[in-house]
């Protein structure tokens, strides 16, 4: 699986949004505290630090996913219904504790919540950007290597 990952262009370029959405993150983190203010700094690395570590979280769990589905082989329907019902509790419950914790958060620390948005919408960033610029690439290597 390891192998195979790294030459699969989905891979790399899941790989590539994800060390993009963290050096943004720091970007944006070092350049609101020199325009803007610590507190806007902190709320930007609050966000980003949450929804990378959940961007992480989720590319581990459809990994699991679809490795467990392509070990079972004849027996895949059963195995994939009941691994699909396991990632979208997951899905769900990781979604619920990120707005508990955003909550918390927001409740016990002075957090701006313009910078807050700027953090959380670092993957969202990286996944455009990423796509927009290495998405071509990635796939016409890979329609050249098919031909």
């Amino acid at each position: 699986m390891n192998k195979q990952s790294k030459h699969d262009p989905d891979a790399a370029l899941v790989r590539y949004i994800t060390g993009f959405s963290w050096l943004l993150l720091v970007v944006f983190t070092v350049g609101s505290w020199f325009v803007y203010s610590d507190q806007f700094a902190l709320s930007v690395l609050i966000g980003g630090v949450l929804v990378n570590v959940s961007f992480f979280l989720l590319k581990k769990d459809i990994g699991q996913l679809l490795h467990k589905v392509s070990e079972a082989g004849m027996a895949a329907d059963a195995v994939s219904r009941t691994e699909k019902i396991r990632f979208f509790i997951k899905f769900y419950a990781r979604l619920v504790v990120l707005g508990l914790l955003l909550i918390l958060l927001v409740a016990k620390l002075p957090i701006n919540m313009i910078g807050l948005s700027l953090g959380l919408a670092t993957v969202m960033l990286s996944v455009i950007l990423v796509v927009l610029s290495r998405g071509k690439i990635f796939y016409s290597e890979q329609s050249l290597r098919s031909v």
